[in-house]
């Protein structure tokens, strides 16, 4: 069942989402809890941030890593030595794993963009030993507000990009409440919910709009097939978006949220 995330390559996606699942990783550990031996799961595994996180727990006897994009799995697999790491490519809707195999299943950040989130987090359930814990994160809707300052920016000036990798809604569970539901509905007890930030960190405007034009998504073919002077407007208004009237380009941070549920099987 494929994903509705559109992938564009390990280079691009780290750029434009891996390295922010690397600052949300241990916070999102912190909060879900890694047992202190065992075998873990990591369903939606991207290029591996969580997985690597995971790797820094001594105590465990084997990380399975899953993704629906292949060129994501080979990239975790160029990343890590860990004999204890075993990455593949799956859908999160079918887990390729035998029921009741896993001491702990996490999803950081993939469960807004599958297609069956139901299915994905019965699975989740269906391949924990009883008694073992599930966690999930998905970013929340209006907790991204460098996205939203992009995104703003290009509908105003561009309402030919609707349908073109704008986003034209809140994407499912991006609201509170709705994952933490998803999982009581699939049987799981103790169900807790969280809000989790971080800061996204730009270094300067090049670093916030490079990645979003030419990163995951339709967008980028939208604004490639642009007149020259359409793309030199965009760029423009999104420059003195980022900069907020300062005077000079340099680095900027946005406080960004993501709701985080876990559960026992």
């Amino acid at each position: 069942m494929p994903s509705t995330f559109i992938a564009k390559g390990a280079t691009a996606y780290e750029a434009s989402m891996g390295r922010w699942s690397r600052k949300l990783a241990t916070p999102f550990l912190d909060f879900a809890g890694v047992p202190k031996t065992g075998r873990v799961l990591d369903a939606g595994c991207g290029t591996g941030s969580l997985t690597l996180a995971l790797s820094a727990h001594p105590g465990l006897i084997a990380i399975e890593a899953l993704d629906f994009e292949e060129n994501f799995v080979t990239a975790l697999r160029a990343r890590t030595e860990d004999p204890r790491i075993s990455a593949r490519q799956g859908d999160v809707c079918a887990l390729p794993y035998e029921d009741k195999s896993f001491d702990a299943a996490y999803s950081l950040l993939v469960l807004h963009f599958v297609s069956d989130a139901d299915k994905a987090i019965t699975e989740m359930r269906r391949v924990l030993k009883p008694g073992a814990t599930a966690a999930a994160a998905v970013w929340s809707y209006g907790g991204m507000p460098s996205w939203r300052l992009f995104w703003d920016t290009i509908r105003a000036l561009e309402p030919e990009a609707e349908g073109s990798g704008i986003p034209s809604g809140p994407r499912p569970m991006t609201a509170e409440g709705e994952l933490r539901a998803l999982f009581a509905s699939a049987g799981f007890a103790d169900v807790i919910e969280a809000r989790l930030t971080i800061m996204m960190d730009y270094a300067d405007f090049d670093d916030f709009y490079l990645p979003k034009v030419y990163g995951q998504g339709r967008f980028s073919a939208f604004f490639d097939g642009l007149p020259a002077p359409r793309q030199e407007r965009l760029r423009e208004a999104l420059r003195l978006a980022y900069l907020d009237r300062r005077s000079e380009d340099g680095p900027r941070g946005f406080e960004s949220m993501a709701w985080a549920v876990r559960g026992v099987g």
